[in-house]
């Protein structure tokens, strides 16, 4: 049976992705007021993500933007999209997040990872074989710091002794908690191993959306070994997001910028080039799931087909992009805000109740009314106007 939440939340995963030239400082800056603009528009979650290298993703720490960002929003809750435990002493990364905790009031969320450019792991002069392990190791000692638990530890990479954070967390027992998953087993395993959630970060690769269904599966298996409880509302999905008024304005909007990113980005960056045999249109990507671009309609469609294909999930994050320009996104998230995220958050259903009630039953509720009209009309002894009297005829007021 596939999980519906009752309310499924929605929000952003910002990388982000600035094109290499821009001014670092106005970049910086707009990812500040875009968060602003969500909150305004209730979504529900932002994700700040954590890179040192390649010139593209030009946040370092997603604590200090954690930060700015609670001091110019409301209700949005904020987190590490996410912190790469290897490159971090786990004593002082948590310290520092249940700090967040007290200064968001409880908003802060805590993403972990291994870290995901190997440059950045490379210039740390980190082996990139020892990263995963080294985050599920960081991961397990901050939950027990978090749980407020005294912890001695000896790795080959840091030490604790009789270590204790010494404020408890503002959230009971602590922050939401989530391991970044692509491919690789290690994420949903991990995630597993410790009963926490999970960010499905690689959905709009090829090949992603078919692999939910078992992603869920390995953390499962994980969490049954480890005897811990994993929940499908704690699973969120990222991918690519555009709305417009039409199907035909959504492509256009964003056909060339994202084959431009995905060529600029993964391919002259990274060094990944395209695979030949995946068309790199953003239609092909959209009929293969890896993104949702069309209107609030096709977004609703597409949410749904992908709640069954992963046997269901309680947040979508989309991951922020700069294809179009800033008043396309702009209303691009506006659409999502007005008419899809309400008909997952039972925000509609009543106000379609209400309305179908009223015009059902229009004659037995306004009859009375139009009796009580006519007859103030009589009692002043004034004849009823044509206009109204015909209105009235035809059982409306």
């Amino acid at each position: 049976m596939t999980y519906k939440p009752p309310r499924m939340r929605f929000g952003i995963f910002l990388a982000p992705f600035h094109r290499v030239g821009e001014n670092p400082t106005v970049a910086l800056d707009r990812d500040l007021e875009l968060v602003e603009l969500l909150d305004r528009l209730n979504y529900d979650e932002a994700w700040f993500g954590e890179h040192h290298s390649a010139g593209w993703e030009l946040i370092a720490s997603p604590e200090l933007m954690i930060a700015a960002a609670a001091q110019r929003t409301k209700t949005i809750r904020l987190g590490t999209g996410v912190s790469s435990l290897p490159y971090h002493h786990p004593f002082i990364l948590a310290d520092r997040m249940v700090q967040l905790d007290h200064m968001t009031r409880g908003r802060a969320m805590f993403g972990v990872g291994p870290g995901a450019l190997t440059s950045d792991a490379y210039m740390l002069g980190i082996d990139a074989l020892t990263q995963r392990q080294r985050m599920d190791e960081a991961l397990g000692v901050i939950l027990r710091l978090f749980r407020g638990e005294t912890v001695t530890h000896q790795s080959d990479w840091f030490t604790m002794k009789e270590a204790r954070l010494q404020i408890a967390p503002y959230t009971f027992p602590h922050m939401p908690v989530a391991v970044a998953s692509t491919f690789s087993p290690a994420g949903p395993q991990t995630a597993g191993k410790h009963g926490v959630g999970i960010l499905s970060v690689a959905v709009s690769q090829p090949g992603g959306l078919i692999s939910l269904a078992r992603t869920w599966e390995m953390a499962q298996e994980a969490a049954d070994k480890a005897d811990k409880g994993l929940s499908r509302e704690d699973w969120r999905l990222v991918l690519p997001i555009h709305l417009a008024d039409t199907r035909e304005e959504a492509i256009r909007d964003v056909d060339e910028g994202n084959q431009q990113f995905n060529k600029d980005y993964f391919e002259n960056t990274l060094g990944r080039p395209a695979d030949p045999s995946v068309k790199p249109d953003v239609a092909s990507q959209v009929e293969r799931g890896g993104a949702i671009v069309g209107t609030p309609d096709d977004a609703i469609a597409a949410i749904e087909r992908m709640q069954e294909m992963s046997g269901g999930f309680g947040a979508l994050l989309g991951l922020a992009h700069e294809w179009t320009s800033w008043e396309k996104t702009r209303h691009s998230y506006e659409l999502f805000a007005r008419y899809v995220a309400p008909r997952f958050q039972g925000q509609i259903s009543r106000i379609e109740e209400s309305q179908e009630f009223v015009a059902s039953n229009r004659t037995t509720i306004f009859g009375p009314n139009a009796a009580a009209i006519g007859k103030a009309f009589i009692d002043a002894g004034v004849s009823l106007p044509d206009a109204m009297l015909n209105r009235m005829q035809r059982g409306n007021t």
